[in-house]
């Protein structure tokens, strides 16, 4: 019987590269209207290898491409290039369809709710209210908090302690077949992969089950609960 689940935030609740990469195709533009050289297309290329180099929170990326690319910082196309960043990255922050209907269809059935991210605390804490889903959440669980990333266990086990759950009462939903569904399964917690959000064109996740849509998770408790 499953009893709780455990969510990913970023491309499981939302759209994280959608908005990312709104956010960094309109920090280019704002870059180039301040003066910056460069062709559009180059750049943005050139800031994504470096985002999968240092990760995608990185919160100094623009600093890093700069220093790479020509040797320096130029703050006048540094600060253009940051609020651009900052004004899309407002507007595409959303939440994919059907992510509100299925909380709420959980929330009423009982089942205890957490969110597990390698997002820093606070980072993880402005997604989750902007996106307006804070009140469905017992516990978030960021990598501050116990100093580990996904698929190390220490999240998953501290998921565990604050649902007061046993693994196969537990089920993880992520999008990240190496992170989210690893670092579960490794445990034995029930996994769901979040299909939809796959950046990684991943052929086999090794979840017990695979979502289209966030909303089939639903189906899936009521047939673990009431088979």
């Amino acid at each position: 019987m499953i009893k709780a689940v455990i969510f990913d935030i970023d491309n499981t609740l939302m759209d994280f590269m959608r908005m990312k990469r709104a956010a960094v195709e309109a920090a280019v533009e704002a870059m180039i209207d301040a003066g910056l050289p460069v062709v559009k297309e180059e750049m943005v290329k050139k800031i994504f290898d470096v985002y999968w180099e240092e990760g995608v929170e990185d919160q100094n990326i623009f600093d890093k491409v700069f220093l790479k690319e020509f040797g320096q910082i130029d703050y006048k196309t540094l600060a253009a290039g940051i609020l651009g960043y900052r004004r899309a990255k407002e507007g595409h922050m959303t939440l994919y369809p059907h992510v509100h209907l299925t909380l709420t269809a959980l929330m009423k059935l009982g089942i205890k709710m957490v969110i597990i991210s390698d997002a820093p605390r606070l980072l993880a804490w402005l997604r989750i209210v902007q996106l307006g889903v804070h009140h469905y959440f017992d516990h978030v669980i960021t990598w501050e908090d116990v100093g580990a990333k996904k698929p190390d266990p220490k999240p998953f086990l501290r998921a565990l302690e604050l649902l007061q759950t046993k693994p196969e009462e537990t089920l993880m939903v992520g999008d990240w077949a190496d992170r989210d569904v690893a670092g579960a399964k490794n445990l034995k917690i029930k996994t769901a992969w979040a299909k939809y959000g796959d950046e990684f064109h991943t052929q086999e996740s090794g979840a017990d089950y695979e979502l289209r849509d966030i909303q089939e998770l639903i189906s899936i408790i009521q047939k673990e609960n009431y088979p």
